[in-house]
């Protein structure tokens, strides 16, 4: 079993706060293109591709560290100062219990309630 952990919050995002079905609801707003993620056509799906190294020197919390895998047009044109700098998104231990979660997508208008 693998456990990680995603820290959304080191991509290009907004923190904001929308009327919701049962009162305000807090989330996290994550623009697509500035942040290389992928939409698929077909299904809508959005994916973030990631990698994950092995650290040299594990952790009781982590043996690995992951980062956002880019397109190869995009990496190229970074320099090695940003390269060396790319953000850890999170850190993944191997051999714990994996946790899973449902996700809901759904799409609103700037002006519009959340339908949840």
């Amino acid at each position: 079993m693998i456990k990680l952990g995603i820290n959304l919050s080191e991509l290009k995002h907004v923190i904001m706060t929308k009327k919701g079905q049962s009162g305000d609801v807090k989330g996290i707003f994550i623009p697509l293109e500035i942040n290389h993620l992928e939409q698929n056509e077909k299904n809508g799906n959005v994916y973030l591709n990631m990698v994950a190294f092995e650290m040299k020197e594990p952790k009781d919390w982590a043996d690995h560290i992951i980062k956002q895998s880019l397109p190869k047009e995009v990496r190229e044109a970074m320099t090695d100062e940003e390269k060396k700098n790319e953000p850890i998104l999170g850190n993944l231990k191997t051999g714990e219990n994996a946790v899973s979660s449902g996700a809901v997508s759904v799409e609103v208008d700037e002006d519009d309630d959340l339908p949840f």
